[in-house]
Formats: C-alpha cells, sequence, structure tokens
C-alpha cells in the first residue's frame, strides 16, 4: 500500500524541524530559534516558499545559509519546489528571537 503524501501541514512542520538544524556559523543557535525565517508557505503540491533574513547585509553565511536551508528542505520526503527569498524588511533584531534563543544566548 503507499503511503499517503504528507499535508501541507505536516511538510510545515518537518520543514521548521530540519530548519532547526541550520545554525549561524557565530552564532550558537539555529536559525529558527534566532529568528532568521519568517514565513514557511507549504501548498497542496507540496511546493515549499521560505522567507528570511540574516542578521545583518554583510553576513559572513550569506551566500550558505539559503543554500543550506534549500538543501536540507529538498531532502524531505513529499516536497515538491523549493524558493528561499532572502528579504530585509523588517529588518533582524534580537527581539526576533525565541525565548529558548535568548535564554542560551544569556540575554534574559
Amino acid at each position: 500500500m503507499a503511503k499517503a503524501a504528507p499535508s501541507p501541514d505536516e511538510l510545515r512542520d518537518q520543514v521548521v524541524e530540519a530548519l532547526r538544524t541550520v545554525f549561524d556559523p557565530e552564532i550558537p543557535v539555529n536559525i529558527y530559534e534566532l529568528g532568521l525565517i519568517y514565513t514557511v508557505d507549504v501548498n497542496e503540491a507540496g511546493d515549499v516558499k521560505i522567507e528570511m533574513t540574516l542578521t545583518s547585509a554583510n553576513c559572513p553565511a550569506a551566500q550558505s545559509l539559503p543554500a543550506e536551508v534549500e538543501y536540507k528542505t529538498k531532502l524531505i520526503d513529499g516536497v515538491g519546489e523549493v524558493t528561499v527569498d532572502v528579504v530585509w524588511d523588517p529588518p533582524w533584531s534580537p527581539e526576533h528571537m525565541s525565548e529558548t534563543a535568548r535564554l542560551e544566548l544569556g540575554l534574559m
């Protein structure tokens, strides 16, 4: 019996879990908890669109982080096309970090 394709919500959850394995090389916190991921949209076909930002326009990982996000997302069964857009509005600030990230970095 063929396995049913995951729903968009299930795929979104899997994408978020994959994003939690991507780390900014300068900060020991994953990019999801850092608040660098603004949106993860998954449609019925399994196509994924991710809007993310970087801590600054001069981020040394400006090329590698979006590529790693795309790569890890494509590894998920059921994912179709993957689009990763780096956006600068709103600009990232420490307020975007999760409580977990703030605790880990000693900012609380």
